[in-house]
């Protein structure tokens, strides 16, 4: 019988913290697992969001650049690297790599959930606000969860509520590329945030905190 070869080595040491939840969310977000059993890829439009993914996980990777689609120019930031065993684990918690439509409930320790949702709202989620013409002086903010997969907005809605007893409502049907959007309005989404940004110093996308920050600042509620 031959020699094994060396046991493959993690380049992502897996153990559960703030950070490295959050990097799992936005793995859910605007990561890709390749269908060779090994390469994890992440894409992003801010450059930001991709330092961020890296610390989070501690890696040391090149940033690459690509297009998207048929454009020619390369707007997007990328870093992709070869783990067996990180690209395992995130298989093991309900992350694959037809993951768009498919992806359900995670398994994400209660310790950490609301840093995965971080994550999971810079990657893809926003907050944005209006003046209601309808009413006098009413002005109107939503928090918005977005993923294509209805699984995984119902696993989504159902975790926040367990935690927080806000209830959100989501709209969007899932049919013809159409993503489903998870929305808290102003008293909910108070509540939401104030999980989500639980202290200072947390990594997060910092031009959407400070859009936050900048918004619920401005107003009496």
């Amino acid at each position: 019988m031959g020699k094994r070869g060396p046991k493959p080595k993690s380049k992502v040491k897996i153990k559960w913290s703030s950070a490295f939840a959050y990097a799992i969310g936005l793995i859910v977000t605007d990561g890709n697992l390749s269908p060779d059993g090994r390469h994890i890829s992440f894409t992003s439009k801010d450059v930001e969001q991709v330092n961020n993914y890296k610390k989070s996980l501690n890696i040391n990777c090149y940033i690459g650049r690509k297009a998207n689609g048929a454009q020619k120019e390369k707007k997007y930031f990328v870093v992709q690297f070869g783990d067996v065993i990180f690209y395992h684990f995130l298989v093991a918690i309900g992350i694959t790599s037809a993951k768009s439509k498919t992806i359900g409930k995670l398994k994400i320790p209660k310790k950490y959930f609301f840093d995965f949702l971080r994550g999971h709202l810079d990657g893809d989620g926003c907050f944005y606000s209006y003046w209601d013409p309808r009413w006098r002086s009413s002005f109107m903010y939503y928090t918005e969860l977005i993923t294509a997969s209805r699984k995984h907005i119902l696993w989504l809605q159902n975790e926040i509520y367990i935690r927080l007893k806000i209830k959100g409502h989501i709209t969007g049907s899932g049919i013809g590329g159409t993503c489903y959007q998870l929305k808290y309005a102003k008293k909910e989404s108070d509540i939401l945030l104030g999980r989500v940004y639980y202290k200072k110093g947390l990594i997060c996308l910092n031009r959407k905190r400070l859009k936050i920050k900048k918004i619920l600042g401005s107003i009496a509620k």
